[in-house]
């Protein structure tokens, strides 16, 4: 991270920051478009994230941020008052938090697909008994109840 802010800052410009609004945000490019509280003006397309493997943390619009410029031109946002997700990807393992809830995911399996089907498996469980098998499972109920908790917690994509 070091050796990129250096990088990235190389033109002999003075670094400072500012304390902004954000006005817009655009995912795909990781970039927001931010109102500076002190009146000046509009700073656009600062970047949310510098490097392209790193933790992107998705700020709030109408949140408050600050940002450091790293040149005249460019800014980079790096502290956030709310955010509306972060995610973050580490070769296969992807991971991601926001008001739906969050997702874990390795290759093409996610815990919430993994988490449901062992609790539909757990309910079609029958067993063996002396007088033979099971017919119904006496507390299917309550691993409905707790598949349903575990659909509002854990995202599928």
């Amino acid at each position: 991270m070091k050796n990129i802010v250096q990088k990235l800052t190389q033109n002999g410009d003075e670094i400072y920051a500012k304390i902004c609004e954000v006005t817009a945000v655009d995912s795909a490019e990781q970039t927001a478009d931010l109102q500076p509280i002190d009146g000046s003006s509009p700073i656009l397309e600062a970047l949310i994230q510098v490097a392209e493997n790193g933790i992107y943390t998705e700020p709030k619009i109408g949140s408050l941020v600050a940002c450091v410029f790293i040149s005249k031109e460019k800014a980079v946002i790096v502290n956030y008052s709310e955010v509306k997700q972060i995610q973050t990807k580490i070769e296969s393992v992807e991971f991601r938090i926001n008001a739906d809830g969050f997702l874990l995911k390795k290759e093409n399996e996610t815990l919430a697909k993994l988490m449901t089907d062992l609790l539909q498996e757990i309910q079609r469980m029958k067993f063996t008994t002396s007088n033979g098998p099971t017919i119904q499972l006496i507390n299917q109920p309550q691993f409905l109840a707790i598949e349903n908790r575990f659909k509002q917690l854990l995202k599928q994509d």
